[in-house]
């Protein structure tokens, strides 16, 4: 691992992953400084998981060094952006810095070469069966042959992206492994979120 300086921006439930996409609409002051600073430097941010509700949040120790492919600057100050998972990152200690962002020294991951080892045939086909029961239960109209035609890493990230499981979930599956490893843990996370839905709040912390 490589040892980098990295501007943080903690957000609960907003999960980026190594190779995915991730949206955001960037409004409060400080986040909007701190995509200012990174566009006139490299364009890196890091998003990390909240791990409690405090105004100031002690944090997760892993994130996910994110760059900024595409943005919008608005008339306001606001920013839309979405950035690209580049690898995880662990937080060895935070910096004492002027910035209204909190800013890090971390250790990057390095990436592994070539793609992910593809899911078996028969898990891919239970992966897929019990996100369109997972879409039922919570009334999601889903366009389900484009999500035939994704790769099996994508169709696990958008799943882990999109779901509304919780922070330590989705912390969970930022940690996880290995593609298989996560695409187990997606399966079930949605089938007891899937079920809970059914009962009250469901909560794995």
């Amino acid at each position: 691992m490589t040892g980098q300086r990295i501007s943080l921006f903690p957000l609960a439930g907003a999960l980026l992953l190594p190779g995915a996409h991730l949206p955001l609409h960037i409004f409060e002051p400080r986040y909007r400084a701190l995509i200012s600073d990174a566009l006139a430097r490299d364009r890196l941010i890091g998003m990390v998981q909240p791990s409690d509700n405090e105004p100031r949040p002690s944090l997760y120790s892993v994130g996910c060094l994110g760059h900024i492919v595409e943005f919008e600057a608005l008339v306001d100050g606001r920013f839309n952006i979405i950035l690209k998972g580049l690898g995880r990152f662990r937080i060895v200690r935070e910096l004492d810095v002027a910035t209204s962002f909190r800013q890090v020294e971390a250790e990057v991951e390095p990436q592994p070469e070539g793609e992910p080892d593809p899911l078996a045939p028969v898990m891919r086909a239970a992966l897929e069966q019990e996100a369109r029961r997972f879409a039922e239960r919570l009334g999601y109209m889903v366009d389900w042959a484009a999500v035939a035609r994704l790769d099996d890493m994508a169709l696990v990230n958008s799943i882990a992206q999109v779901s509304p499981f919780d922070v330590a979930s989705k912390q969970a599956l930022l940690e996880a492994g290995s593609l298989v490893e996560r695409a187990e843990q997606v399966m079930q996370l949605m089938q007891f979120f899937g079920m809970a839905d059914r009962d009250g709040p469901a909560t794995l912390q």
